[in-house]
């Protein structure tokens, strides 16, 4: 292959149409092909990268190795692509005029009038070019953030309009657009991806292949007008319709010939077509029948009326990749930690489920109700995983209720409490008081060493692993010695030792009581399924199972 090829991808109508994972699924049948390939996300904020919004604002913030706090849609490229990304793989608005201010300030214009063409047309395609030789890739897909026609992405496509306009061969233009089936009329109704198409023409931009996003698959007629009017063939209308799995989407893909359309385009030939380890995946998630439940008790679910399950995308897939290896769906609840503040009472309907996870978090709200949430699935052994924020918490609860340490608490939540078990390190708090906030936090991978005959080191199945890191404050060494004699064992640390990275109960005190002071989620993926999450939902299997047979024995008809 002489050039590398570049595929972009936008979106049309409304947001939220899935443009990630079918970037990350065209990325699968290309790599099936036997092509290296790479992927961009590119946020059309003026933030220089996640780090600083809030989850119902964005959803998750998504970490790397290399310590990028980025778009949850780079989740999707790593779970999909079984690559590890960083952070020449996200750009942002904010990233590229900083650069060329930058440039600006130190005389590298040559004293010319520094304009948005070409100067930042110019920075965005240099970030473009450099993330796939960064990463090697024959083939770099670049995901356009927010839908065609918003005043902020312009630049972006006109990006594109300019590589397309200088290397046509090595350029291809996929447009995701969204076909309503109004109720009223239950029909599907193809003018607004017409119209969003009509906005691309006019930037210049005609797309070379339009994937119809519905709640069900595009009929023959609705394929026909879309090609006549959007001026393609009718076979590079594609149809992707809602499905039960995301992980379906590469295999309805490939059943049009997405990936041998695209390589034909770009003239390029398969090497190979190797999709049979992702049949094997989708058959074995399509054959699940038994469900568990599980609580994932936290904080940034609520957005107005509705529910954001974004918040915590990579937990959600997580337990599901766990959950399939066992034969189970996770069926999991959103339970908004406020509630058990306000009547603790409702903590009770713990019990209920199979296991529980509070994930990771900043701030106050809630905390009190998270805690009392560990309480219950300590004292009545439910299985419990708790991750960064969960697993300070959960120190927090251990030290005031078995340690007898009153008044325990974390320094993020109070300044000066009478045991701060939880603190922030040193060289965080001067971050801090600089108002230092965004790209400072303990950030990307970090090895840890795993104390022997430990359940998390049986878990791992060896002593030392790497994992992703966000956070700021750590367990205060302090109380170490006064934790461990009080029964919680600290299963995994720095390898100085210096930073508690896992506790745990042992087997005879709880069945499955884990938390890491890392996000494992990050680096779970469907064909690899993170040890931690499999093990948990194994205890939540078994709680359940054994729930049932007690169930059994005191109702027959059962």
């Amino acid at each position: 292959m002489n050039s590398r090829k570049y595929i972009f991808i936008s979106g049309g109508v409304i947001s939220g149409l899935g443009k990630g994972v079918t970037a990350a699924s065209i990325g699968r049948l290309l790599e099936s092909t036997g092509f290296s390939v790479t992927a961009i996300k590119v946020d059309m904020y003026l933030n220089l990268d996640a780090g600083t919004i809030r989850p119902q604002e964005h959803g998750e913030v998504f970490v790397t190795d290399d310590g990028l706090e980025s778009d949850q849609d780079l989740g999707n490229y790593e779970r999909f692509m079984n690559v590890n990304l960083g952070r020449a793989n996200y750009i942002t608005t904010g990233q590229v005029y900083q650069e060329v201010l930058r440039r600006e300030r130190a005389f590298e214009y040559q004293g010319e009038d520094v304009e948005a063409i070409p100067h930042v047309t110019d920075e965005i395609i240099h970030r473009i070019k450099e993330a796939g030789r960064v990463q090697r890739a024959e083939i770099v897909i670049i995901e356009f953030g927010g839908t065609v026609g918003e005043y902020q992405n312009a630049l972006f496509f006109e990006a594109s309009r300019i590589m397309k306009f200088k290397t046509p061969a090595d350029i291809l233009q996929v447009h995701v657009a969204y076909l309503p089936i109004p109720v009223s009329l239950g029909e599907m109704k193809s003018k607004p991806v017409q119209q969003s198409v009509k906005l691309l023409n006019s930037m210049g931009i005609q797309p070379d292949m339009i994937v119809g996003r519905a709640d069900a698959p595009i009929d023959k007629r609705r394929r026909e007008r879309l090609a006549l009017f959007c001026n393609v063939r009718p076979e590079d209308v594609i149809s992707n319709p809602n499905v039960d799995s995301i992980y379906e989407v590469p295999l309805i893909l490939e059943a049009q010939r997405v990936g041998e359309i695209i390589l034909e385009k770009l003239g390029l030939k398969p090497r190979r077509h190797n999709l049979k380890d992702w049949r094997k995946l989708v058959a074995s998630i399509q054959r699940v029948k038994r469900e568990i439940k599980i609580a994932v008790v936290g904080k940034y679910f609520g957005t107005g009326d509705y529910t954001l399950s974004d918040s915590y995308i990579s937990v959600i897939e997580a337990v599901k990749h766990g959950g399939w290896t066992q034969g189970i769906k996770p069926n999991m609840t959103w339970i908004d930690a406020e509630r058990y503040e306000t009547n603790p009472k409702l903590v009770q309907e713990l019990n209920t489920y199979a296991g529980v996870i509070v994930p990771g978090g900043f701030g106050s709200r809630g905390v009190e109700g998270i805690i009392t949430a560990i309480k219950f699935a300590r004292e009545q052994k439910i299985p419990y995983l708790g991750l960064c924020y969960g697993m300070q918490l959960a120190t927090v609860e251990f030290a005031r209720h078995v340690a007898h340490l009153i008044g325990a608490h974390t320094t993020e939540i109070k300044k000066r409490p009478t045991h701060p078990v939880i603190h922030i390190i040193p060289e965080q708090e001067k971050k801090l008081l600089k108002f230092e906030y965004g790209g400072t936090m303990r950030l990307g991978a970090y090895p840890a060493k795993l104390k022997k005959d430990t359940r998390a080191e049986k878990i791992y199945g060896r002593g030392r692993v790497s994992e992703r890191h966000r956070h700021r404050y750590e367990l205060n060494n302090e109380y170490r010695e006064i934790l461990e004699s009080a029964g919680l064992v600290i299963s995994g640390a720095s390898p100085d030792g210096r930073l508690a990275e896992i506790i745990e109960l042992p087997g005879e005190r709880h069945p499955f009581f884990i938390g890491t002071q890392f996000h494992p989620e990050f680096q779970s993926r469907p064909l690899s399924p993170h040890p931690l999450f499999t093990a948990f939902v194994t205890a939540a299997k078994k709680r359940q199972l054994v729930s049932l047979t007690a169930d059994q024995l005191a109702d027959p008809a059962l």
